[in-house]
């Protein structure tokens, strides 16, 4: 499908979805426990429904009613599942389900689509295999489609966490094991999502000892209980609207957010104030109005899921801007780097690649016809900068952004954007 943005006043409130981060760890914990919990306002999307569909297939009993899960879960002994187990798109839910079925004793197969079979597992492979597992890739080369087999012991192990969803997963299924575990911690990317897992394992009561990310010692023998909580709204998809108001110069309220949630992104409104915004940070609600911008440097490591609509930010902002220290960009859906230096340059932007970032200059950009790549958050960055620009965006591959934003472009509309979908041009 093609989703066509044409400029226009985009001011409002809106209500931000749940997590997608708290969300899918959610789900996994309750599936965990054993015994029924219950999670309110989830995220409702593509990658949502990845992770129910695999904790479905490792034997929790899952509906959804009234906007809440009830899970009962298969505690720390997951059955071995009836077929191939397809991901999807999710990378976070590969990367856990991994280590879920590496507690069970039967062979697990795990896929999923052309980006998530082209998506690194290895050094987890590598990692989950010391602790006992018994791991493969079937084409020998660190990629889905993998071969699990158990069963996790504990003891020794190290994670090269060039994403932050390798070192996630080893935190939530080593407290379940038969003895302690040390991971040894030789990079970290994106730390605020182990964070949030650290946040959830506190909540649960887990005993464990963090040497400050170098190494993390985790106690075994321990379990989960189930739990009743509400997903807080999701910074990342609050993101785009920010950046829409900033670019704009119009206000837009968000609600459903939590300054004192874990989650990274929660960084770029600080971003925005600093380079110009009016940001008001209230209970439960932001308020961003747009202003006069100016570039700076960003370092986007702990923010990496922001790169894209940053890098329409840089377009709209005085002189240059710098977006730093993010090489896992590269390793996302796509190479969101090179793919938004690629489809920018179409609408006539300034910008060039770093190994690690980019660099974007303030540009006169125009419309034209763009590649959504098949990545969620290239097409909602891309919308952005259809809406503050003259003449019409276009752009390919839109339903993506089902992924993790399904009402995207309704919120949109409802706040006066000109965006719509169409099968054909």
């Amino acid at each position: 499908m093609y989703l066509i943005a044409e400029k226009s006043k985009v001011t409002g409130k809106i209500k931000i979805p749940g997590s997608k981060s708290h969300t899918i760890r959610a789900l996994f914990l309750a599936s965990l426990t054993k015994g029924t919990s219950h999670i309110y306002d989830p995220l409702i999307s593509d990658d949502a429904n990845s992770a129910v569909k695999v904790c479905k297939a490792f034997g929790a009993n899952i509906s959804f009613k009234d906007n809440k899960y009830e899970i009962d879960g298969f505690g720390i002994n997951p059955m071995t599942p009836d077929d191939i187990v397809d991901v999807g798109n999710s990378g976070t839910t590969m990367r856990f389900a991994v280590s879920t079925a590496s507690l069970g004793s039967g062979f697990t197969v795990l896929t999923g689509d052309y980006q998530i079979r082209r998506r690194p597992l290895g050094p987890l492979i590598e990692s989950l295999n010391a602790l006992g597992a018994d791991i493969l890739s079937t084409r020998n080369n660190g990629l889905a489609p993998v071969v699990v087999k158990g069963i996790l012991k504990g003891g020794n192990t190290s994670i090269d966490a060039v994403t932050s969803q390798y070192l996630s997963s080893l935190l939530i299924h080593t407290p379940l094991l038969q003895s302690d575990s040390q991971i040894n911690i030789t990079r970290l990317n994106e730390a605020p999502y182990v964070e949030m897992t650290l946040w959830w394992l506190d909540k649960q009561g887990i005993k464990y000892e963090n040497n400050d990310f170098k190494s993390i010692y985790i106690y075994g023998n321990q379990s989960y209980k189930p739990f009743n909580l509400s997903i807080p709204g999701d910074f990342s998809s609050a993101t785009f609207f920010a950046v829409q108001a900033a670019i704009s110069g119009e206000e837009i309220v968000m609600e459903n957010l939590d300054m004192s949630d874990p989650q990274g992104d929660k960084m770029v409104f600080s971003i925005l104030k600093e380079m110009g915004a009016t940001v008001d940070i209230n209970c439960n609600s932001i308020r961003v109005k747009g202003n006069r911008l100016k570039g700076m440097e960003i370092d986007m490591n702990s923010i990496p899921d922001a790169l894209p609509a940053m890098s329409v930010l840089g377009c709209f902002a005085d002189g240059e801007t710098r977006l730093v220290n993010v090489p896992q960009a590269r390793l996302k859906e796509t190479d969101r780097i090179s793919v938004m230096c690629m489809e920018l340059k179409k609408l006539g932007a300034d910008i060039e690649e770093l190994p690690d970032g980019l660099i974007i200059r303030q540009s006169k950009l125009k419309g034209g016809n763009v590649e959504g790549h098949d990545d969620h958050r290239i097409v909602m960055s891309l919308a952005i900068a259809g809406l503050n620009i003259d003449g019409k965006v276009v752009i390919n591959g839109a339903e993506a952004y089902n992924v993790t934003f399904p009402e995207f472009g309704d919120l949109i509309k409802s706040c006066g954007g000109k965006i719509h979908l169409t099968d054909s041009i």
